[in-house]
């Protein structure tokens, strides 16, 4: 499985919850050229693939031969991310693999900031590594999840800051799938569904 940053899982988790698997919108909210190297990233490991654009997808680049072009998950995604191929929606095998030149992915770059459409205004920040919602997203991608109390002494967080950081950091602004589960011995658990 690849090394993933925060910013790629939230890209891709995004991308594989779509029906078509459409990266765009990008609901990592990144500043400066910080959006065009993830994706790039995600082009070289295969994660995600150029595909020609409907009528109204955000478009990538536009390639001389093939026409608008934009972004989707492949199946690899599926598996880096441990979801079952069985749940994902259908590759289509009809596109070519992604062009690798670094003048493409500077004019894909330009062409996407200029193409952005007002809703993507909403996006979610990115998450820092080490910093305590690092902690708590590492916490509930584990198979049992976790506790509110379980969190709370982790972090030391009141439980109140615990249910409120699953809320509207994770579910809101990161756009998270966190379920609740009730667990006969442990109580309530909380855990990121994939």
């Amino acid at each position: 499985m690849p090394q993933l940053s925060d910013s790629q899982i939230v890209v891709l988790t995004a991308a594989c919850q779509r029906p078509d698997r459409c990266v765009f919108p990008v609901t990592a909210k990144l500043k400066g050229n910080a959006a065009g190297n993830v994706l790039k990233s995600l082009l070289n490991k295969g994660l995600i693939r150029e595909v020609r654009a409907k009528r109204d997808d955000t478009v990538w680049r536009h390639d001389e031969e093939r026409g608008r072009i934009t972004l989707a998950a492949t199946n690899a995604a599926f598996a880096a991310l441990g979801i079952d191929a069985q749940d994902a929606p259908a590759e289509e095998d009809a596109e070519s693999p992604a062009s690798d030149s670094k003048s493409d992915a500077a004019d894909a770059l330009k062409t996407h900031r200029k193409s952005k459409s007002r809703d993507t205004r909403t996006a979610a920040p990115r998450t820092r590594d080490g910093s305590k919602q690092a902690q708590l997203i590492a916490m509930l991608r584990r198979a049992k999840g976790a506790t509110v109390d379980e969190i709370a002494k982790a972090l030391a967080w009141q439980p109140h800051t615990v249910r409120g950081a699953i809320a509207g950091a994770l579910k809101k602004k990161l756009g998270l799938d966190v379920r609740s589960e009730k667990d006969d011995t442990r109580g309530r658990t909380y855990r990121i569904a994939y």
